[in-house]
């Protein structure tokens, strides 16, 4: 089985962001998932609109196997129960 990929999409100087990022960084030591940040405007710039043109308004964005998850902030209670359910 491959191990769960969490992206979380983000954008500079978004604070919400950072702190989801952190909170998603200890679960990802506990709860042994790959933990990936991708810029929604960092993407756009380098050709990949989609991510901000769909989720680009309620940032942060929990990605889970590549669905959306969460957003604004992590619902971990969720999270966990589909990480177990994998």
């Amino acid at each position: 089985m491959t191990r769960p990929q969490v992206q979380l999409l983000t954008r500079a100087g978004c604070t919400i962001c950072a702190r989801v990022h952190a909170q998603l960084a200890e679960l990802a030591a506990e709860l042994d998932f790959d933990l990936e940040d991708i810029d929604v405007d960092a993407a756009a710039a380098a050709g990949n609109s989609a991510l901000r043109a769909e989720f680009g308004d309620r940032l942060p964005v929990v990605l889970l196997d590549g669905r959306e998850h969460s957003y604004w902030e992590v619902d971990e209670a969720r999270l966990r129960q589909d990480l177990a359910d994998r």
